[in-house]
């Protein structure tokens, strides 16, 4: 299958008067392996034709990656943009990392997409050079030919290609990049290549691929994580037309991790009539060991965890003399729920399973995961088990983890045709890895000169390893999302983690441990502000500090595991925390903010190697008129909001603001409106008519983006937005209705 873009919408984005590019098949890990030409890695194929094939290896869900990665290859390639394929690369260890989540793609392989581009110019130079008789350094690359300057000569890339192609590849210390003046698409704004063929109906999501023969399972799987068919009885099931078999699937085994969740699986000629067969089985579960679990009792569980002494996990100065020596102390107790991913697509996948392997098709945000479960959900060697990558309907996270993967392999394994298994909106509700709900206490002390003098963080939640390895403590990994590594110029500083077990599946979700911690980071220091009598903007930047780079030791940890990438290449910078705070209230006229009568709420957060800055603008509604005729409290509604990000070098300008408002509705709406609760270790919510999303009116009226100029190395963008959105919100509340939030979803509190 393959998606033709059309040409000038791309080229006239960018200004260039050539036709442009055009989508290659997803079925397909390397492009044009069979054909001659020069094939330096397995990410660059050039043809004889001179047709460039470049793979895209992470996976596209909306944030544009296909539009990003290919453009920044050719560019460093010199390749003609009219002559461009887009190839979707299979799972395979070859590419490196493919799971597109934890804002990876540009800012892990900014370096390593130039050089593969790099590589083959070096080569069709060299190719040129031996060919002409001249030194390579009188050669360029550009628009897909090798030109001589100085005797006005030319050779098009695929009248190099088969000459290339037998030279030595140049070692990776040995590739020379383009200065990056020569990146014609670096940091412009470039079309979403997919678009046409998403609003046309024409691409291809999980849903959408057939094969002959193939049958649709729907799997009823135990309510509560670990639990397991107890009796089951089929027989209205199997009377209902279409419906072929019903089979059960492995009971998982802790930990959980990528496991399917066990269940009945019903197979059918088609949805509709496997949906009927889930709902006429008659079983009973036995629930297992999760059976008692309350998200209300459990969320007093955390509460009373943080008003206790945890694991050190971050100490500068002595914070328990400061806070006994401090004539003032301010301490709060912020309290966060689970929250669901509610893709607009619920997760499915179609595998076919011979006795010669395994294919999968599948909206997998990590291919090499779902190519590894599948393995060993089946007993093979990953080599025989293909996974092709779709289009991905939203992904947040949760289709990183390829239990729905597996589901599927079992089910075609057993019935020895194709099988595609597809979750129901209540299915994705009900069974996901849900975001961890958390309760944080921190307290400050304020010294007799209205100066802050000790600040104390305590933290707890189920932590994402417990999926992998049972513990029931956050590790450096959580706590390097807000905890560790936000910069605080406070003499005496400490960080404590609480365990707290987790009795469901948790899971990341877009921008993970961040989400709980700078919402109740931002709120405590607009609370410290109140407390002190100052401008919330002024008392933040005092409380960032002077402009410079913060070392391990000045942050009071051992090391900042700083999303895995060099701290000397992603410092801890407050003159970039600074810069984001200065310009958002600029831009949002928070100085005036009194004078025009705006209830303005301001937060700042680093994650993922980003800077952000939110401000955001709430109203009062009039009174809504009850039943019996009498008006209600008057609701609040968020009006406006600015958001300001330095994510060091961009790529793709246009993604970068999509992705920013995006995260601004994103946070909003969990913030407002987002929670999941359990009771008797169950999922209460079902569908959007109890889990309630922001919609249209809800949003605000105008989202004000900006990226700030930089030359730093590449940040990510896809999750540093939603962080700053929650605490901005909550503190514009209390600027609003002097209502502190502590507690979310705001709409548990406060009337919206």
């Amino acid at each position: 299958m393959t998606i033709e873009i059309p040409r000038r919408s791309f080229l006239a984005a960018l200004g260039f008067a050539a036709s442009g590019l055009a989508l290659g098949a997803y079925a397909g890990a390397a492009p044009a392996p069979k054909e001659g030409g020069l094939r330096p890695n397995v990410f660059v194929h050039v043809a004889t034709t001179g047709l460039v094939s470049i793979v895209c290896a992470r996976s596209e869900m909306g944030q544009g990656v296909r539009s990003t990665i290919p453009p920044l290859v050719a560019d460093e390639l010199g390749a003609d943009i009219a002559k461009v394929r887009i190839v979707q690369g299979d799972g395979d260890k070859a590419y490196g990392d493919q799971n597109t989540d934890g804002s990876r793609s540009i800012r892990m392989d900014f370096e390593k997409l130039r050089k593969v581009g790099a590589a083959a110019r070096m080569m069709l130079i060299e190719a040129a050079s031996r060919k002409w008789g001249v030194p390579a350094s009188a050669l360029v690359a550009e628009n897909g030919m090798i030109v001589h300057a100085a005797t006005k000569r030319s050779l098009g890339f695929g009248e190099l290609a088969n000459d290339a192609a037998a030279l030595p590849v140049p070692k990776d210390d040995k590739i020379v990049l383009r200065p990056r003046s020569e990146l014609r698409t670096l940091g412009k704004d470039l079309p979403l290549l997919d678009a046409p063929a998403i609003v046309t109906g024409q691409a291809i999501f999980g849903a959408d691929v057939k094969l002959p023969g193939m049958l649709i399972a729907v799997v009823a799987r135990p309510p509560v994580v670990g639990g397991r068919v107890a009796r089951y009885d089929a027989t209205r099931t199997l009377a209902i037309p279409g419906v072929k078999k019903v089979m059960e699937l492995p009971v998982p085994v802790r930990p959980f991790a990528f496991q399917p969740l066990g269940g009945l699986a019903v197979v059918a000629e088609n949805t509709w009539a496997a949906l009927r067969g889930v709902k006429a089985l008659d079983v009973t579960w036995d629930h297992g060991e999760n059976a008692a679990y309350d998200s209300v009792a459990f969320r007093k569980e955390l509460a009373d965890a943080v008003a206790k002494p945890g694991k050190q996990a971050r100490n500068v100065g002595d914070v328990g003399a400061a806070l006994a020596s401090a004539p003032r102390r301010l301490e709060a107790l912020y309290e966060t729920p689970h929250l669901p991913h509610a893709t607009m697509e619920p997760v499915t996948a179609l595998a076919s399973v011979t006795d010669k392997g395994a294919e999968i098709w599948a909206p997998t945000q990590n291919p090499q995961a779902a190519r590894t479960q599948v393995a060993k959900s089946l007993g093979l060697d990953e080599a025989k088990v293909t996974v092709h990558v779709t289009l991905l309907g939203g992904g947040f996270g949760r289709k990183s983890k390829p239990d729905y993967v597996a589901e599927a392999a079992l089910v075609s394994k057993a019935m020895g045709v194709p099988v595609r298994v597809q979750w129901s909106r209540e299915d994705d509700m009900h069974h996901d890895y849900y975001h961890s709900t958390s309760a944080q206490r921190l307290e400050a002390g304020i010294d007799a000169s209205n100066t802050v003098v000790a600040w104390q963080h305590r933290t707890c939640f189920p932590p994402i390893a417990s999926i992998f390895s049972g513990t029931d403590i956050g590790g450096e990994g959580d706590l390097g999302q807000g905890v560790l590594d936000t910069p605080l110029a406070i003499p005496n500083v400490r960080a404590e983690v609480c365990a707290a077990k987790a009795q469901t599946r948790i899971g990341w979700l877009r921008s993970v441990a961040n989400v709980y911690h700078a919402f109740a980071i931002g709120s405590f220091l607009d609370e410290l502000a109140h407390a002190r009598g100052k401008d919330p903007r002024e008392n933040l930047l005092e409380l960032l500090g002077p402009a410079k780079i913060w070392s391990p030791a000045d942050l009071g940890v051992p090391k900042v595991p700083n999303y895995g990438q060099p701290l000397e290449m992603h410092p801890v910078d407050t003159a970039r925390h600074r810069r984001v705070v200065e310009r958002v209230t600029e831009l949002a006229r928070w100085s005036e903010r009194k004078k025009s009568g705006r209830a303005l709420g301001l937060a700042v957060h680093r994650s993922f190697l980003t800077y952000v800055a939110c401000v955001v603008s709430v109203v009062r509604d009039p009174p809504r008129i009850g039943v019996n005729g009498k008006p209600g409290p008057a609701p609040i509604r968020v009006d406006e909001a600015w958001i300001v990000a330095d994510a060091g070098t961009i790529v793709n300008r246009e993604r970068v603001r999509a992705q920013l408002e995006g995260a601004v509705v994103f946070g909003l709406g969990h913030a407002l409106f987002g929670a999941i609760t359990m009771k008797n270790g169950a999922t209460e919510q079902s569908n959007f008519r109890d889990f309630r999303m922001m919609r249209i009116p809800e949003a605000p009226r105008t989202i004000h983006t900006e990226i700030v100029e930089s030359e730093h190395a590449p940040g990510g963008v896809g999750e540093p937005g939603v962080p700053p959105v929650a605490p901005a919100l909550a503190n514009a509340v209390f600027a609003l209705t002097s209502q502190r939030v502590r507690q979310l979803p705001i709409a548990r509190s406060v009337p919206v």
